[in-house]
């Protein structure tokens, strides 16, 4: 017997015992001793002997001559027709309102069965037993339109009740996650996808700008590079910079490599400042040249990402300068310096970024290659704003195996954000070839590691000196509009019209990544025309 139909049981209960009906708790005693069945405890009524047509014995075993009704000592004797009397009949102070009364409501329209009547005295009328069971919450319904009264019955209008305004115990509480939840949008939400698992690289071709190759270097030389990196970690340490005010640090440690050697070589100075940029603005000791083996290495993944770049259309603000060759091939694209990063465990991550285009420049193509345990790449796609109310962003997650390749092609950078998340577990990677014996002992175990080395061209005509200054007297940082806000303003598709391509790029200040937070605001359009940008493809 649910305690949302005791009052339905004891109702029809009611309905089928002849004058005088039995008092309520005799009613609810019967149907306890009937397990619920409603034929059974009026045949349990009707069968007993004497004036009260019930011969249970009283509630308590102490009950005086004036208790053996079963009504609880101290308490007044209520009959069917005072509980048939209207709410506003009722003391006010002798009324209880239980949290039934108050929340409950019926799921929907409920038709009452025609063979059960209610009869009370012939002060009232015959009721249906649904009806009177619901005239309370009928009343007090917050929306009318649910539960509607039958019409010609004016018992069944809620209460006249006097006007006056609430005191403040009776306001109700408002719930802390209902001042800070946002009021529901009434715009029209897209369809949302779940995350997809993109395991082969024509899946990946399909659904991003990027290209993965499985296996790149030589088995010997993959692993070279790993135990020769793992050694260099010892020396690597975490960023470090404000975000919102609050010092933070980064959750793996990095590095940075530049191709060229040590010296006061112009290009080593140039390559040195591009360095402190990418740390964010961090003092750092100089980067250091490549290893022999990630020298090996380089060659091998800038042929890879030439082919590739030869097969895509190029988009209109990339470099079109071409680059030193000693057989007389057209190069275009190759690795100055890299960052290198450890990721020591399966904690160890980083969160949803865009990589800094600072000194790469716009559309910029970037090669990251994997060595060690295979861990998830995660790319998430930067919808524009005025297309959020036709669909939502996708989650892609690639695993990155020991030996692969990824590159990041044009507009990867200006379109996604990537990550590497924390996992649960790892499979435990068991290198092929040992560590060379002229490197020393490794400091980390190498079968919970993964490195992750990314190489980068370095764009002479984005010199930090040709950077803009900002009051704050650093150089300013170049940022990509990835929401394309420029379609929201009157200036809708000026980039395009100028044949610079869909994005839009400027410069703000981004001192406040060492600075606690603060900035001096500065914020300005990059203008390649004016600041002198180029060679850039779309001259050609």
């Amino acid at each position: 017997m649910a305690s949302e139909d005791t009052d339905t049981l004891l109702a029809i209960l009611a309905s089928l015992l002849p004058e005088p009906t039995p008092t309520h708790d005799k009613l609810l005693d019967a149907l306890v001793r009937a397990e619920g069945d409603v034929q059974a405890a009026a045949e349990l009524l009707t069968s007993s002997s004497g004036s009260n047509r019930c011969a249970f014995p009283s509630f308590s075993q102490n009950a005086s001559p004036s208790q053996t009704d079963g009504t609880p000592r101290g308490r007044k004797r209520k009959g069917l027709d005072t509980w048939l009397q209207s709410d506003d009949t009722v003391p006010t102070k002798s009324r209880r309102t239980t949290s039934q009364e108050r929340v409950w409501e019926p799921p929907g329209p409920i038709k009452p069965p025609s063979s059960t009547r209610l009869t009370s005295n012939s002060s009232h009328k015959t009721k249906n037993a649904f009806d009177i069971l619901y005239q309370p919450y009928r009343a007090r319904s917050p929306s009318p339109s649910k539960v509607a009264p039958s019409s010609g019955d004016a018992s069944l209008k809620p209460p006249s009740r006097s006007k006056r305004p609430p005191s403040s115990a009776e306001k109700p509480a408002l719930s802390v996650n209902d001042v800070l939840r946002p009021p529901p949008s009434t715009a029209h939400n897209p369809q949302r996808y779940p995350p997809l698992t993109l395991s082969t690289p024509a899946l990946i071709a399909q659904h991003t700008p990027c290209t993965l190759h499985p296996s790149i270097l030589p088995p010997k030389l993959a692993c070279d590079v790993f135990h020769t990196m793992l050694v260099e970690s010892k020396n690597w340490s975490r960023n470090r910079w404000y975000l919102f005010d609050r010092l933070v640090e980064s959750p793996h440690t990095t590095a940075m490599y530049t191709r060229s050697g040590d010296g006061e070589s112009e290009e080593v100075q140039d390559l040195h400042k591009v360095a402190a940029d990418w740390y964010n603005g961090a003092k750092k000791d100089p980067p250091r040249k490549f290893p022999e083996v990630v020298e090996e290495a380089c060659r091998i993944v800038e042929k890879a990402v030439n082919e590739e770049m030869a097969k895509r259309q190029r988009f209109p603000l990339e470099w079109a300068g071409v680059h030193p060759s000693d057989g007389g091939e057209k190069i275009l694209w190759r690795a100055n310096f890299c960052a290198a990063n450890l990721y020591e465990g399966a904690q160890e991550s980083v969160g949803l970024h865009s990589d800094r285009i600072t000194s790469i420049g716009p559309y910029a193509t970037i090669a990251s290659i994997s060595l060690g345990t295979t861990r998830t790449f995660r790319l998430r796609e930067v919808i524009p704003v005025d297309e959020q109310e036709i669909r939502s962003a996708r989650t892609f997650n690639i695993p990155l195996s020991h030996n692969s390749l990824i590159i990041m092609h044009g507009s990867t950078q200006e379109r996604f954000k990537h990550a590497v998340p924390p996992q649960t577990v790892l499979d435990r990677f068991r290198p092929q070839y040992p560590p060379p014996p002229s490197l020393p002992d490794l400091h980390v175990d190498p079968g919970n590691c993964r490195i992750n080395i990314t190489f980068r061209f370095y764009r002479p005509d984005f010199h930090p000196d040709k950077a803009p200054r900002c009051a704050c007297g650093g150089t300013a940082t170049l940022r990509p509009d990835m929401k394309k806000r420029q379609r929201e303003t009157a200036e809708r598709g000026e980039t395009e019209r100028r044949g610079e391509g869909e994005f839009r790029y400027w410069w703000t200040c981004t001192a406040g990544d060492q600075n606690e937070g603060k900035t001096c605001g500065f914020w300005k359009v990059m203008d390649v025309r004016a600041e002198g940008r180029g060679p850039l493809v779309m001259d050609l």
